[in-house]
């Protein structure tokens, strides 16, 4: 048998699923190779390219699954892009001149590792794939198996992402203790910010559960305490434009009768909109190492409340993101089951030297769980709306399904 040395890391933002999915790994390996090493690189690329590991020991092995009860990463993260090389030089992390595919496959060789699992988004995969395209090209075998790492579920073929579930959960739950604000002041306008650049899916998503849960509870519509007051009035997904002036007029009515409107607003819905204002204005947006505007910098939450607080005559507009705290939980029951079912088939083909990223391939027949080839991951995939469920529910808020956003396809 091959001997191998195994490496794994966890890029790019938090989901409920990185610290699981390094303990189930960590597990299978275990039972099919109990003395191969293993060792994790501390903030993803970052630690690569710093030569920054930690060993996974014994006792680390003996306890593994104890990781499949947190949040976070025991690794550490950060947004790293290889062949962005004035991003790593500026960042410190390579020196001028260097190449920052050739320093960390330096330090892949240098460690000994013939698999690498990386756990992160579409970013982190096409990464992957550039670094073992560069490690084939130079004569090292390396087999590299990533795992899909994304609240927001939009990474092209795979059918459902890694921690997706999880932080729809977590947003209702969020939601469950926010949406009491309403009480706090007559005519109250409730913006609930939920992640999503490209994609609306957790919007809509943490939408139903939230619903879910809501119907379960018991209310008193004689003493203040309709279902209405904490119900959703509108959606919004980057993958329908919003007409602003019906819907706010249709918010205005909903205003008048119940003296609170709250909005789910998916953090992409408005972006385009914003960027446009601020390029009309002379400014241009921040952007990460990916070249992904910064939205936390444009606050297209803050955006929309400004706009819509006068048209539907609110006295006082509070907007809240469940972003981080959504993304941070511990992974729930459904998704440990697909964490682990991921990281077994992750390790199955690592051993059998077959790389591309672990997932439920939509565009195969049955959409069967493989490993999807690099060159096939992409990020961005749009939120079908013309689904069953989500017609559904906004039929029952209330809100008209809306045409089709430019550029988005479903």
């Amino acid at each position: 048998m091959t001997k191998h040395k195994i490496a794994m890391l966890t890029a790019g933002g938090l989901a409920p699923c990185l610290s699981a999915a390094v303990g189930f790994l960590i597990d299978e390996y275990t039972k099919k190779m109990p003395k191969a090493p293993i060792i994790g690189y501390r903030n993803g690329y970052m630690g690569l390219l710093k030569g920054w590991s930690i060993p996974v020991t014994k006792e680390v092995r003996k306890h593994a699954l104890v990781l499949t009860r947190h949040g976070g990463s025991p690794i550490g993260n950060s947004r790293v892009k290889l062949t962005n090389v004035k991003d790593c030089v500026k960042r410190g992390l390579v020196k001028e001149g260097q190449n920052p595919l050739h320093v960390a496959a330096e330090q892949l060789v240098k460690d000994g590792i013939t698999i690498l699992h990386t756990i992160g988004g579409d970013d982190t995969n096409i990464t992957a794939a550039d670094l073992a395209a560069y490690l084939a090209s130079n004569n090292y075998n390396l087999t590299v198996v990533g795992l899909p790492k994304t609240i927001d579920n939009d990474v092209v073929p795979i059918k459902q992402t890694l921690g997706a579930a999880t932080a729809a959960e977590q947003g209702a739950i969020f939601w469950e203790n926010s949406v009491n604000e309403q009480s706090t002041n007559p005519r109250m306008l409730l913006i609930h910010e939920v992640m999503g650049r490209h994609c609306g899916w957790l919007t809509a998503a943490t939408a139903e559960v939230y619903r879910k849960r809501l119907k379960k509870l018991k209310f008193l519509p004689g003493f203040g305490l309709p279902m209405a007051y904490k119900d959703i009035d509108a959606i919004y997904v980057p993958e329908i434009a919003i007409d602003l002036e019906a819907e706010a007029a249709r918010l205005k009515k909903v205003m008048d009768e119940e003296d609170c409107v709250t909005i789910f607003l998916s953090e992409g819905a408005g972006v385009e909109d914003i960027v446009a204002e601020m390029r009309e204005r002379g400014e241009e947006p921040e952007r990460d190492a990916f070249g992904h505007v910064k939205i936390d910098k444009i606050n297209p939450g803050a955006w929309f409340a400004k706009r819509f607080a006068d048209m539907v005559k609110a006295e006082k507009v509070l907007v809240q993101k469940s972003g981080y705290f959504a993304r941070s939980a511990k992974a729930n029951k459904e998704d440990l089951v697909l964490i682990k079912t991921m990281c077994k088939a992750a390790v199955k083909n690592a051993l059998a030297s077959t790389s591309g990223v672990i997932g439920h391939d939509e565009e195969k027949k049955g959409a069967p769980l493989r490993a999807i080839e690099f060159p096939r991951i992409k990020g961005g995939k749009a939120f079908d709306v013309k689904q069953k469920w989500f017609g559904v529910l906004l039929k029952d808020i209330g809100q008209p399904m809306g045409k089709a956003a430019e550029g988005k396809g479903h």
